[in-house]
């Protein structure tokens, strides 16, 4: 329990000393300190709980409740605020109705509940910690160069409160632990509504219109599945007097529903599934780490956490069938709109939101073979994707674009980030990496279950290979020679993205014991049977890793011992090699450019239909309720 305690309040109490750090120097050295210690905490929490089962802790600390309930209420009134002053009167609304639920609430109930265990740790609670104590820790260490970088190329058109900015990171950090940790879901409800603020604080750092417009949208959709989770609290506890998660998963299990819906539902706002996607896009206009934790290690994963935490209940339900519709419609339609998107940040965007919703469709399906794979693209998901976030971030602040077509020839410019993005990338479409091993148990499971809804997966994971592979080729593609554009970059902001690819290969090497040591217990424990690999597959795995491995390690040496020459046009080659005098003398100019079919997948075209798909699957949610 005392672990528990410190993985939640350390982060927190960095946070505060960041905010009042002005020297960028200790400020770094505190910044890595505490990561290191998070990540050292993380990993000892798995070795102490290694062959444990489910741990259940009471704490009795006076006037903790009360001290939550005033944090909620100036939390709430600075929300109201800025509601009101900028005018986002629907914040303003949903804010004041949450507080005053939660006063009554308070007032009339507070001292009649007993809880009798408000902390716990499981095996999926360990996966969690793992995801945010490492890899959310390698972000705040990347985010010190980067946002040094950041500011500089800004210069006076944005103020430097890099201290704001590192204060925010932890507190949030320190929000999720809460989260994964809670078994008292008041608690979970109070971390749940930081990293709301946290999120809207962070996505409008730079200020501009853009920016702020962005975060009261995130903070209006995720307050109103906030308020769905309140309302789903107060339903278990008046109507089952029960305010404790593995409670309330109990009583899913024997027909109470209505609070398994509502709760869900705000899983579903907060991981950005349609219609409700619209905010995680918009949080590309911020700073990369920012883009990098919420779609990577923590905001969007407590979304899916929820609804995970309860997949046991919805197995066989007509609710678990829409929550699945739900998600294989975000899975497939953002699949499809990520292949017309050049913009590096924006389809990272999109193929966050898909991956979430294959997950979420796993948590609705409900079976054993479903979490399993859940649970994989869960992990595998964390790393790849904040893998790609920060090398894009990287690669803007070089060449001062994030469009896939300004990065041909990264392979010569920039060799080293171009190989871990080829890892990432790699990773996320590729056997034998970690998304798809999983897609495959997704693919058995609903095969199992109902073939109808692979069907979303099939095609779906078809459009994923699709724009992988286009950007991956853009890549690789060397037009020219160019400078070393990876000259000058801090080792602070590089070291993340070594680990961050190490760990990549290394957890599909990894992956059986993963499996072995944290999945398949879990999975044991909710439904009394599990899904494992036989030793021939390992074996498999294992060989087409070592193979796989030699195609990035086959670039280290470009620029040194590989001579590159220029490409045959089809004429004679002038200049630098990307023109050419055709038959007639004329001089023509190469230009490789990808397939992008905004005619058939365009963001407009696409996105309206899956909103108004998602929005009726779950009108029809609430309806199945009522019933």
């Amino acid at each position: 329990m005392y672990l528990l305690s410190f993985l939640i309040l350390f982060p927190l109490v960095t946070a505060f000393i960041l905010l009042f750090l002005k020297n960028d120097k200790v400020r770094a050295i505190a910044i890595t300190s505490a990561a290191v210690i998070l990540s050292a905490g993380s990993i000892a929490l798995l070795i102490i709980n290694f062959h444990r089962e489910a741990q259940y802790f009471s704490l009795e600390v006076p006037y903790i409740d009360k001290a939550i309930f005033f944090i909620e209420t100036l939390l709430a009134g600075y929300i109201f605020y800025m509601g009101w002053k900028y005018k986002k009167y629907i914040i303003s609304g949903l804010i004041l109705a949450q507080f005053l639920i939660t006063a009554v609430f308070e007032t009339r109930y507070r001292h009649n509940i007993m809880v009798d265990h408000v902390l716990f740790v499981d095996k999926f609670s360990i996966i969690m910690t793992l995801i945010i104590g490492v890899i959310g820790s390698l972000i705040c260490v990347y985010a010190i160069g980067y946002m040094k970088d950041y500011h500089s190329q800004h210069n006076k058109a944005l103020k430097d409160n890099r201290r704001f900015f590192s204060f925010l990171m932890f507190v949030f950090l320190s929000a999720m632990f809460g989260i994964v940790f809670s078994n008292n879901l008041l608690w979970l409800y109070f971390f749940w509504e930081i990293t709301t603020l946290s999120s809207f604080l962070l996505i409008g750092y730079n200020k501009t219109q853009e920016a702020s417009n962005n975060a009261f949208k995130a903070l209006e959709f995720n307050l109103l599945g906030g308020l769905a989770f309140l309302i789903g609290i107060i339903y278990l506890y008046r109507f089952y007097g029960v305010v404790e998660l593995d409670k309330a998963v109990y009583l899913g299990k024997l027909g109470a529903l209505v609070p398994v819906a509502l709760i869900s539902f705000a899983g579903l706002t907060k991981s950005a599934q349609m219609p409700f996607s619209s905010w995680l896009l918009g949080a590309m206009v911020a700073p990369t780490p920012v883009s990098a934790l919420l779609h990577s290690s923590t905001m969007v994963k407590a979304g899916v956490y929820v609804i995970l935490r309860f997949a046991s209940v919805l197995q066989g339900s007509m609710l678990g069938f829409i929550i699945a519709l739900i998600g294989g419609s975000t899975f497939l339609i953002t699949s499809l709109i990520a292949i017309s998107q050049n913009d590096a940040k924006k389809a990272l965007a999109y193929s966050t939101i898909a991956n979430l919703g294959l997950i979420v469709l796993c948590a609705g399906v409900g079976t054993y073979e479903a979490m399993w794979a859940a649970m994989l693209l869960i992990i595998f998901h964390a790393v790849t994707k904040c893998l790609l976030f920060l090398c894009v971030g990287a690669i803007e602040h070089r060449i001062h674009s994030r469009d896939i077509e300004d990065m041909s020839g990264l392979i010569i410019s920039m060799p080293k980030i171009s190989i871990m993005m080829q890892i990432g990338m790699v990773g996320m479409f590729l056997a034998p990496f970690g998304m798809l091993i999983s897609k495959w148990a997704v693919l058995k499971a609903l095969v199992d279950f109902n073939p109808l809804l692979a069907v979303f997966v099939i095609f779906g994971s078809s459009a994923t290979l699709f724009f992988w592979v286009k950007w991956l080729g853009k890549i690789i593609t060397v037009v020219n020679t160019e400078q070393d554009l990876e000259e000058g970059m801090s080792k602070i902001e590089t070291i993340p993205l070594f680990i961050l690819a190490f760990l990549t290969v290394g957890l599909c090497g990894l992956f059986p014991f993963v499996s072995t040591a944290l999945i398949q217990p879990y999975v044991m424990e909710i439904y009394g049977t599990t899904l494992t690999m036989s030793q021939g597959n390992i074996v498999i795995m294992s060989i087409m890793l070592a193979m796989v491995m030699l195609f990035p390690l086959s670039f280290i040496n470009y620029g040194k011992r590989v001579k590159v020459v220029d490409a045959y046009l089809g004429g004679a080659n002038i200049e630098t090699g990307t023109r050419f005098r055709g038959a007639s003398g004329s001089i023509k100019n190469m230009a490789m450019k990808n397939y992008y079919m905004e005619k058939y997948f365009g963001e407009k075209k696409l996105y309206r239909f899956g909103i108004l798909f998602c929005f009726i699957f779950m009108v029809f949610m609430f309806m199945v309720l009522v019933k």
